[in-house]
């Protein structure tokens, strides 16, 4: 799943491709670099950001998705159902949902639909995420809110245990460690680990830097988390390095 951001501020692309035809063409180089999915948002989720409007939303997706789901696969990143309804009639065929509450659109429209976990909003997840044990309490909510998007009547879900969504480095890597865990819930796992702050914190600390590098500096450790995430059966991953990712990919599949 290649990821297109269409914003101001998202945290490693905002303002690259905010243009709709800068985020078309760089969703075609996604294409051509083997995605198989686009994943197209107009709100930032980012530790801290503020939300869009809906209208703003809508102008900044809709014109990214009817112009790039005649070519591939796309999904909305939204969690708004108006910019999800308008994304499908677009052409988008997956909701992926960061908040987890548009399962009934998604069982509406007759489309997958993500199921992620995150614990808080945008600007509080990040202030010390807490867990008695967080592979137990992601795992019963992954299952809950598959179960509910069952029952509204989607057939094609997908778990995403939310790396980097209201938990710490500690947290990210024990759902990694314990992937499997998630995988045995019988659905297919998507991880998204591409760039992310925890990874930086992380190449710092065995480097000796004083400051992370910057997130366009972090490909090796994205395809580590990513490669890893493939070896504990995930069935996608979410990345901004697509050609990279594929060809970790086809040596895994190997």
């Amino acid at each position: 799943m290649g990821i297109v951001n269409v914003t101001a501020d998202s945290f490693s692309d905002g303002g690259l491709f905010l243009d709709a035809e800068a985020a078309i063409a760089h969703g075609r180089r996604l294409i051509a670099e083997g995605a198989d999915i686009v994943d197209i948002g107009g709100e930032s989720s980012r530790p801290g950001a503020d939300p869009v409007g809906e209208d703003e939303e809508l102008h900044r997706v809709v014109p990214v998705v009817e112009a790039l789901a005649a070519d591939i696969r796309v999904s909305v990143d939204t969690v708004k159902p108006a910019v999800a309804r308008a994304a499908v009639g677009a052409g988008a065929t997956l909701i992926n949902d960061v908040s987890a509450t548009l399962e009934a659109v998604a069982g509406e429209l007759g489309v997958g639909y993500v199921v992620m976990h995150r614990q808080g909003t945008p600007h509080t997840m990040q202030i010390d995420p807490h867990y008695d044990d967080v592979v137990a309490e992601v795992k019963a909510f992954l299952a809950g809110h598959a179960a509910r998007a069952a029952a509204a009547g989607v057939t094609e879900i997908w778990l995403d245990p939310g790396i980097g969504f209201g938990k710490s480095a500690a947290h990210n890597l024990s759902l990694l460690r314990h992937l499997d865990q998630i995988v045995d819930l019988g659905y297919p796992v998507v991880v998204g680990t591409s760039r992310k702050g925890f990874l930086g914190r992380l190449l710092a600390a065995s480097d000796g830097a004083e400051t992370p590098p910057p997130t366009d500096d972090r490909l090796e450790a994205s395809l580590a988390t990513s490669t890893w995430a493939m070896a504990q059966g995930a069935s996608m991953i979410r990345v901004h390095e697509v050609r990279a990712s594929v060809q970790a990919a086809k040596v895994v599949a190997a």
